[in-house]
């Protein structure tokens, strides 16, 4: 992806979230922003905790780790990831 930024031992990219998906997956790839579907509806910051909890679970990081930086009420959003190498965030989203 052209727009992840790693800085400081954090990992900042772009995300398009879809709630209310089927299943929770991650990928592929839609207009240079990393798809995330989520099962929790958007209302009241669910699928926003969606989008964490399953970013923390495919990294194998604490929750606190992941941290929504830009877009919290719409669908594009920015994620800063702290303590993932690019090396990793690539082995997760292929």
């Amino acid at each position: 992806m052209a727009n992840d930024r790693a800085d400081r031992g954090a990992l900042t990219f772009d995300i398009l979230v879809q709630p209310r998906a089927s299943r929770a997956k991650i990928g592929p790839v839609h207009d240079d922003r990393l798809k995330i579907a989520v099962t929790a509806p958007p209302v009241d910051g669910e699928a926003n905790a969606a989008v964490i909890e399953l970013l923390a679970k495919r990294f194998d990081i604490a929750r606190a780790a992941v941290e929504v930086i830009a877009g919290a009420s719409s669908r594009r959003k920015t994620v800063r990831i702290t303590g993932v190498s690019r090396t990793r965030f690539d082995e997760v989203v292929a």
